[in-house]
């Protein structure tokens, strides 16, 4: 049954949109124990050794408050209805996407990264896709201001892919000790890399495609 071009692009639109907005809240609560601000909550209990150091504090606490603004925002980024029909609302919304990440959270992930648990392997993946998100997003940023579209279209769906790697990245914590068994460290340093580079590919298969016009 061939369905109407409206019916099919709503669909698209919830595909894509639901598992996001489900994704998102789950992040939010994981997020909102870190703010009460003691130190034996979850992640920083590996964290023991650094917690003195008062940069990484202020970039975790900062990276994860705006990050989670940045993952929502860009669910919208990509949604026609919004770009063409409340265009206002979509500059807006990229407006603040893009000072966030180039702003507070890439620089904030990068102090992290130099920090990252698992060795040097993983301290150079956190540092690459910091580095690689700041990129994407200033590119992003640069583009819609000599107005390609396209090109801008583009660097937004790479950036927004490595936004995505928060939830990549927990997703594989929980996951893959199922499957593998390996030391911490190796584990969290194949994680690190996991919770990127296939999110890159997949933006690099959509770019190549153009599937996200039809969303």
């Amino acid at each position: 049954m061939n369905l109407p071009i409206n019916i099919k692009r709503i669909i698209l639109i919830l595909i894509w949109t639901l598992p996001l907005l489900f994704f998102t809240w789950l992040m939010i609560r994981i997020t909102i124990p870190y703010f009460s601000f003691e130190y034996d909550v979850a992640f920083l209990l590996t964290k023991q050794r650094i917690l003195h150091i008062t940069a990484w504090r202020w970039a975790f606490y900062t990276h994860i408050s705006s990050s989670l603004i940045v993952l929502f925002l860009g669910i919208f980024q990509f949604i026609p209805a919004i770009i063409y029909k409340w265009s206002t609302v979509h500059r807006f919304m990229g407006k603040v996407y893009i000072t966030l990440v180039l702003a507070i959270s890439a620089p904030s992930g990068f102090i992290m990264a130099l920090y990252a648990n698992g060795g040097i392997w993983a301290k150079i993946s956190f540092t690459l896709i910091s580095i690689l998100w700041f990129w994407f997003t200033l590119q992003a940023y640069l583009q819609i201001r000599k107005h390609n579209i396209a090109s801008h279209t583009h660097f937004m769906i790479r950036s927004y892919a490595l936004t995505l790697s928060a939830i990549t990245l927990r997703s594989y914590v929980v996951i893959l000790p199922h499957f593998f068994i390996l030391h911490s460290n190796h584990m969290y340093t194949l994680i690190s890399w996991l919770s990127w580079l296939p999110n890159l590919l997949i933006a690099e298969i959509l770019i190549s495609k153009k599937i996200l016009r039809y969303v």
